[in-house]
């Protein structure tokens, strides 16, 4: 990677690193703090309860940088309902210890999960926000085949959001964590062919988050233009947000066209990600 690597993180995912046996765990690390000169930190995801002093203790000795927690929800009903073996004072307790032990913290959510609902949700990213984490990842629940959660879903037991709906909640989640400063790292599933072939994916779009920022600043445009009596509009944005503004094939562009808007595009790069003045063409 050359000086890519720099910027580079050895990273242990897809998994709970620090529930896995010990010895196997400390072989890990033992490998990967041989690199430690070359790559600029480890980042590890695990659960909220199995995190404690000691285990800290071992992660900082080997260079561990980023510690990310699966919360999921701080709901405990939602945590109980799903099987999540952890509850939100866990959650809390967690971030603690790692924040005062000098890792970098982030959080992991759910959203739609069986039993949460969008005020839930909301909770629960206002939990997150709380316990100030560097960064955070937000992942809409999708159904997976022979699971528990596709046979409460069939029986009628849960019913998943809509892509409409999803897109709704976590363009309001997007909007709470920039506001407070904090780096969201993903929003969205990571596509898998795995995932298409084996969950039920009618809510789950392999460019969400494009789809989240797009609709952000489709309603700021339309809260902007609420008040001015006129269809011809000017809207500048920062040019690095214009495929956000015309949204994914142009979706903003047909929504306003039908509503009969004619608008002219100007950048001005000093505007931020999803900032945009209009005023009415002269």
């Amino acid at each position: 990677m050359g000086e890519r690597s720099q910027n580079a993180e050895i990273a242990f995912f897809g998994g709970s690193f620090t529930a896995i046996d010990r010895s196997y765990m400390l072989q890990l690390l033992e490998t990967a703090k041989k690199y430690n000169s070359i790559y600029k930190g480890i980042r590890i995801s695990t659960r909220p309860d199995y995190i404690d002093s000691n285990v800290l203790q071992i992660l900082k000795n080997y260079g561990v940088t980023s510690i990310e927690l699966g919360a999921q929800s701080m709901c405990d009903e939602v945590l109980a309902l799903n099987e999540r073996g952890h509850n939100a004072a866990q959650v809390r307790t967690a971030a603690r210890l790692i924040r005062n032990t000098g890792f970098s913290l982030g959080l992991q959510m759910m959203t739609g999960l069986y039993g949460s609902d969008y005020n839930k949700d909301i909770f629960t990213a206002k939990e997150l926000i709380s316990l100030q984490p560097d960064t955070v990842r937000i992942y809409p629940t999708v159904v997976m085949k022979q699971t528990k959660l596709e046979q409460y879903m069939l029986s009628g037991l849960y019913q998943p959001y809509t892509l409409e709906q999803s897109v709704t909640l976590c363009a309001d989640l997007i909007q709470r964590f920039e506001k407070a400063s904090i780096r969201i790292i993903r929003v969205g599933l990571h596509y898998t062919d795995s995932l298409i072939e084996n969950g039920y994916c009618e809510n789950y779009h392999p460019a969400f988050r494009e789809l989240c920022e797009s609709k952000i600043l489709y309603q700021r445009f339309i809260e902007q233009t609420k008040a001015v009596h006129s269809k011809r509009i000017d809207v500048t944005i920062n040019p690095k947000s214009l495929s956000r503004f015309l949204g994914q094939k142009k979706s903003n562009c047909k929504k306003w066209q039908k509503e009969g808007y004619e608008i002219n595009i100007l950048f001005d790069d000093t505007l931020g990600k999803f900032e945009l003045c209009t005023e009415v063409s002269v």
